[in-house]
């Protein structure tokens, strides 16, 4: 037994050693405890936001599901676009037990490759789409199969009840339900209303359950100005008009004049909404409010009715065109013929170039410029429609020596179909510019924002509108458009031929724009149309390519309105005598069909500067109709004419029957032939001038 000093000794040099053991293990345990709570803050604080998310990523997938979108109405309340209930089919990768197998079993019922649809099954844990909006045909073929791990979600899908109709102002949506054209894009927000979802979930066994789900709100309706049954008649005549004539396109607008409502809108190339991905990017554009063409002698309108509103003419003052020709800084412009003294009615029913130009030249170019601007020419009608454009209209700070001249005559200009149209009917009207209505209501339930129409703003005065209905219904009784001429109706308009531009930036010898717009009755317009089609084959004058359409869509719009006759002894009007060619015919023999007299004046030539619409203008050796500074083209006068006795004959059937043999007409008073010259029985040819004297 040791001493026991030596004991006390041993337990005293034992304590450092247990103190120091103590220490380094109390520092491990706080080191471990501080890098635990460091790791748990870092994971529950810093990392959190981004964790929660990987993980919701990994156990869950939410859907937005789109609601049902507003329905689109004409002005009758029938439905044009509306959603209709269909299912979708979604597949949750985690419950299938065999997924090459299901791939390809579902394949071929949806037409979908197999190794695709697997691709996307082991791409996702949760949720994949396997394809939505199915017919009810694969909806049953995948019933029956009896899959584990595929579903079906009841989605919208649009239906456009009447195809085609009214295609490019309704527009299409994409997959999502999202507006890509027309009215469903330009109104995506309210029509499509607030999108539901749908949450599915997965548990650590990868077992899926929905989670959750919200539904959504159903969009507002639009009620359009379109009437189905006006569209339908325009459509259908815009329709046959480019097969019988195998151009590219056109356009058709009908609006009430009294309103800016647009009653149809019509393009050509056309398109089904219920299959847009079929057609071509031609057929998805909207000409009437996207297409920028020349007008031509339409264009007169802004410049006869400027003069007349400036006091700076009457209709019965004559004008001398000096037989065909004016020179302008130093070019010479021809008229389609040598006219001499005509009134200024007849410059408009014969639409002579030269005597537009000297009224052009007498308002100047700032006050021919600011009539334009102010009749809506050069700016957005603001219509709501997407794509619409402005039009081309240069300041006068860019015009040429020669371009007063050519916009007086409707050259180096550039319009859309409603911008026209929106013109005519402040004539029709009585001098009021309204801007142009398509949407005349937007509801939801008992909600409604409806559209109110423009106030409009005076472009003429009431007496200038008057005194240029007068002369625009010359046109059609015995000028240019005879055959626009209404059954039981009066009307009043105006043709319009223009060249286009080739590749090279010429006027084409082949390429034209024909044209007529108009409005009827007279007195009481109850609908302005214009109808306008791009590269006619065969024929290309707008007399014989657009009025004869014009008179369709105007008796049966007029009928179908109940609007009461005016002029309940119109005879039947003939149609043009000018066969169309086919188009094979015409292109392999470069046809240009020379323009009957009255209508030769809308591709009168332009020497040197000739203008055109996009840049650069025409070059100097190409003026319009590929022709030198000669009018267009030379004029076959064809076979001895034999003037026929007109006496006892009213005022239109007489134009019919100079129209038919070649001969120009001049008017003088109203009521049945008495008197004319040349005698009846003399021989003449083409494009001979006979005065006929009228009385009641």
């Amino acid at each position: 037994m040791a001493p026991l000093g030596f004991q006390h000794q041993s337990a005293r040099t034992s304590r450092p050693g247990t103190l120091k053991r103590s220490l380094v293990l109390g520092g491990v345990f706080a080191v471990w405890v501080i890098a635990l709570v460091g790791r748990l803050y870092y994971l529950q604080v810093i990392e959190y936001v981004d964790l929660v998310g990987r993980a919701q990523k990994q156990q869950q997938r939410t859907v937005e599901v789109a609601p049902n979108r507003g329905t689109i109405l004409d002005r009758n309340m029938h439905p044009l676009a509306m959603s209709l209930a269909v299912d979708s089919v979604f597949a949750v990768p985690t419950e299938i037990p065999d997924r090459g197998m299901v791939a390809r079993l579902l394949a071929p019922v949806l037409g979908l490759e197999g190794k695709d649809l697997l691709g996307r099954f082991n791409a996702s844990r949760a949720f994949c789409w396997v394809k939505r909006k199915v017919s009810d045909q694969e909806a049953e073929r995948v019933r029956a199969l009896n899959l584990k791990g595929v579903y079906f979600e009841r989605e919208n899908k649009r239906f456009y009840p009447k195809g085609e109709l009214a295609a490019h102002v309704l527009g299409y949506v994409g997959l999502d339900d999202n507006g890509l054209a027309g009215l469903e894009y330009g109104r995506n927000d309210a029509i499509k209303g607030l999108p539901g979802r749908i949450v599915v979930g997965a548990d650590a066994r990868h077992q899926s359950f929905l989670s959750s789900e919200r539904k959504g709100e159903p969009g507002k309706s639009v009620v359009l100005t379109l009437d189905e049954n006006i569209q339908y008649i325009a459509e259908k005549a815009l329709a046959e008009t480019v097969e019988k004539w195998h151009a590219t396109g056109g356009a058709v607008v009908v609006e009430n004049p009294g309103t800016g409502d647009i009653l149809a809108m019509a393009s050509s190339p056309t398109l089904d909404a219920n299959d847009y991905a079929k057609s071509g990017e031609a057929a998805r554009v909207n000409r009437a409010v996207g297409w920028v063409y020349e007008p031509g002698s339409t264009f007169k309108l802004v410049t006869v009715s400027a003069a007349l509103e400036e006091h700076l003419t009457r209709p019965d003052e004559v004008i001398d065109c000096q037989m065909g020709k004016v020179v302008l800084a130093r070019h010479t412009i021809h008229d389609h013929k040598p006219f001499g003294s005509l009134t200024v009615a007849d410059v408009v029913a014969k639409s002579s170039d030269v005597g537009a130009i000297k009224l052009g030249l007498r308002l100047g170019q700032d006050r021919l410029f600011r009539y334009i601007r102010s009749f809506g020419f050069g700016e957005r009608t603001d219509i709501q429609l997407p794509g619409e454009e402005r039009g081309l209209l240069k300041s006068p700070d860019h015009w040429s020596g020669i371009s007063i001249g050519a916009v007086s005559m409707g050259q180096e200009v550039g319009v859309t179909p409603v911008q026209l149209v929106a013109a005519y009917s402040a004539i029709a009207n009585g001098g009021i510019l309204f801007q142009p209505r398509i949407v005349q209501d937007v509801f939801r339930g008992s909600q409604h924002d409806p559209v109110t129409p423009s106030t409009g703003r005076r472009v003429v005065s009431q007496r200038t509108a008057e005194l240029m209905k007068g002369m625009l219904a010359g046109v059609v009784d015995h000028g240019t458009a005879v055959a626009a001429q209404l059954q039981g109706y009066s009307a009043a308009g105006k043709t319009g031929t223009a060249q286009k531009i080739d590749a090279s930036g010429k006027y084409s010898r082949s390429q034209y724009v024909a044209s007529f717009v108009g409005f009827a009755p007279v007195e009481r317009p109850a609908v302005t149309i214009l109808v306008v089609i791009d590269s006619p084959v065969g024929g290309h004058h707008g007399a014989e390519v657009a009025a004869p359409a014009f008179r369709s869509i105007a008796e049966q719009t007029l009928s179908y309105l109940s609007v009461p006759q005016d002029n309940p002894s119109t005879p039947p009007q003939i149609a043009s005598s000018t066969p169309a060619k086919s188009a094979r015919q015409a292109r392999e023999d470069h046809a240009v069909v020379p323009p009957p007299e009255s209508e030769m004046s809308d591709t009168a030539t332009l020497s040197l500067q000739s203008v055109a619409l996009a840049n650069p203008f025409p070059q100097p050796d190409s003026p319009p109709n590929g022709s030198s500074n000669q009018a267009t083209g030379g004029v076959d006068h064809g076979p001895v004419i034999i003037v026929p006795d007109f006496s006892g004959l009213p005022v239109r059937r007489v134009a019919q029957r100079c129209q038919e043999l070649g001969l120009e007409l001049n008017v003088r008073g109203s009521g049945l032939a008495f008197a004319q010259n040349p005698a009846a029985g003399v021989q003449a040819s083409a494009g001979t001038e006979v005065t006929v004297q009228f009385a009641r």
